[in-house]
């Protein structure tokens, strides 16, 4: 029986599957017109799914061969000759795993002759030996940095520039995270100098590869369903979509968490909604290899530069072009699509706060009264003021050594208040956040014992803060359908004391709604 594959390329027959190139048609079109492109698009997308199962369809046709060809074994080579004998090896490796290839090895190149264009003649003589024009589908293109990257792509370019009199690659996929401009980011640091005899000018196209429509996820689960009869109930379908939007690996994972783990392979029960928000939460507590991944990113500077405006709401207007940008764009972390800079997904939303905000829970850990505790309860119910007092508390004893502690410096009020909240989550409730570039705060609701609480954060930015944020919060109560909400107003102005930080007011909105405003 097939299974929903959470590790690596998926394997016709063995895995659930959907028909590759429906997500990216442009990549056939390109190889046939013998054009160097580039394919991008975040960890465990299906790239080397799509590579491999192009090169096996094309194979088939018999047009011409198609070899695919994975760099990852290079990522440790920082010198350029060695890369280059590295990237041979590669290539040797995969035509001799290629059944239509079989009977014309790649050349070895003597050992010690190994000189600046070695890559390209070996390209060349194996090309000319060979009875129909060569595709070659790079993966793992990231492995190579800076020098081996520069003279992989010098070689390349020559030999496509010379290919009118001497036998070259018909065509070239570069494939990997990143873009085209990012490469040119690693390559040199002063991009700009990248000028008419850049390795780059010979690539048409940077592609991208789309997430699952919610079409696409009830035909997957549906290739479950017609194997086993176990249904997925629309409901299950919808949230699926809803938190994922479609991301591949996230949908996948979802399936088998419910499937192998949660109902253990009892295909007789049905999976739920409320399966999948179990499966959800399991993943994110796991931190599986694909979301530890993602988490480990945010350690990077040039990551942290992007991800910190996004959580605060911030109003910097940040070009998509920018390398950055891109950057975080490529890593799948955030998206642009149809609005501000903000996660690119719900369970990416959530991976990130609690991943930042983490060694914060560790030592919550150590607080005698946690939120959920009796302290903060009143008639079977959360009390917010309770407990927003009582982190105010905490907040004046902890915030110059907390704040001092984490790279995320200017988000760690926001970090540090969710780490604190997420304390009632672990006692039966759950934390629901919105943060984008441009909102200029963030959004949280807080559900516990059938109740909501929603909150705004904002930081401290002058006079129109407050009329602001009660704007925001009257909008936001509207949104949840809530007559009650709490504004928290961080103060991180220097020589300000804490007397005139601290403090508690309340205020009728428009309608009758209150709200309650909280210094911070």
């Amino acid at each position: 029986m097939r299974t929903f594959n959470v590790a690596g390329p998926c394997i016709p027959g063995e895995h659930y599957m959907l028909p590759p190139e429906a997500r990216q048609t442009d990549v056939r079109r390109l190889v046939e017109q013998k054009l160097y492109f580039v394919l991008h698009a975040a960890r465990q997308t299906g790239k080397t799914t799509l590579l491999q199962c192009l090169a096996r369809d094309l194979n088939q046709e018999k047009k011409g061969y198609a070899l695919y060809c994975t760099l990852e074994s290079l990522r440790v080579i920082t010198d350029p000759v060695e890369s280059m004998r590295g990237v041979m090896d590669c290539l040797r490796t995969a035509v001799r795993m290629e059944p239509s290839l079989k009977g014309r090895p790649f050349p070895i190149p003597p050992t010690g002759t190994l000189g600046a264009t070695a890559l390209m003649e070996g390209l060349q003589d194996y090309c000319a030996a060979l009875d129909r024009p060569l595709a070659i589908l790079f993966d793992e293109v990231d492995a190579l940095v800076e020098g081996p990257l520069l003279t992989f792509l010098s070689q390349l370019r020559a030999g496509y520039v010379g290919r009118a009199t001497a036998p070259f690659p018909a065509a070239v996929a570069l494939t990997g995270m990143r873009d085209l401009r990012d490469y040119r980011a690693r390559v040199r640091a002063d991009g700009s100098s990248m000028g008419g005899v850049s390795p780059f000018n010979v690539i048409v196209a940077s592609l991208s590869l789309r997430n699952f429509t919610g079409e696409e996820i009830s035909d997957l689960y549906g290739q479950h369903t017609l194997e086993t009869r176990q249904v997925f109930e629309p409901g299950a379908l919808k949230l699926v979509y809803e938190q994922t939007l479609g991301q591949p690996w996230l949908v996948n994972a979802i399936a088998r968490e419910c499937v192998e783990k949660i109902l253990a392979r009892d295909f007789s029960r049905p999976v739920t909604a409320a399966l999948v928000e179990q499966a959800i939460e399991a993943l994110i507590l796991r931190r599986d290899t694909h979301i530890d991944s993602l988490i480990e990113r945010l350690r990077e500077p040039r990551v942290r530069r992007i991800v910190e405006p996004v959580l605060l709401g911030g109003e910097e207007i940040l070009d998509p072009m920018q390398d950055d940008v891109r950057h975080v764009l490529d890593l799948g972390l955030l998206s642009a699509e149809d609005g501000p800079l903000r996660a690119a997904n719900p369970i990416y939303r959530e991976v990130i706060v609690r991943a930042l905000n983490w060694p914060y829970q560790d030592a919550l850990a150590q607080i005698p009264e946690p939120p959920a505790s009796p302290l903060y309860m009143k008639d079977g119910r959360l009390d917010m003021g309770k407990l927003l007092a009582g982190f105010q508390s905490f907040w004046r004893e902890n915030a110059e050594v907390w704040t001092e502690r984490f790279e995320y410096k200017e988000a760690a009020p926001h970090l540090i208040l969710m780490a604190f909240l997420q304390r009632v989550v672990n006692g039966g409730g759950r934390v629901l956040r919105e943060y984008a570039l441009g909102l200029r705060r963030m959004d949280l609701l807080v559900e516990y014992a059938g109740c909501r609480y929603p909150l705004e954060i904002k930081l401290h930015k002058g006079r129109k803060t407050l009329p602001e944020g009660l704007k925001q919060l009257a909008a936001y109560l509207d949104k949840v359908g809530e007559k009650e909400g709490w504004l928290v107003i961080f103060d991180r102005r220097p020589g300000v004391g804490w007397k005139k930080k601290l403090y508690r007011r309340a205020k009728i909105l428009p309608g009758g709604r209150k709200a309650h405003i909280i210094g911070a």
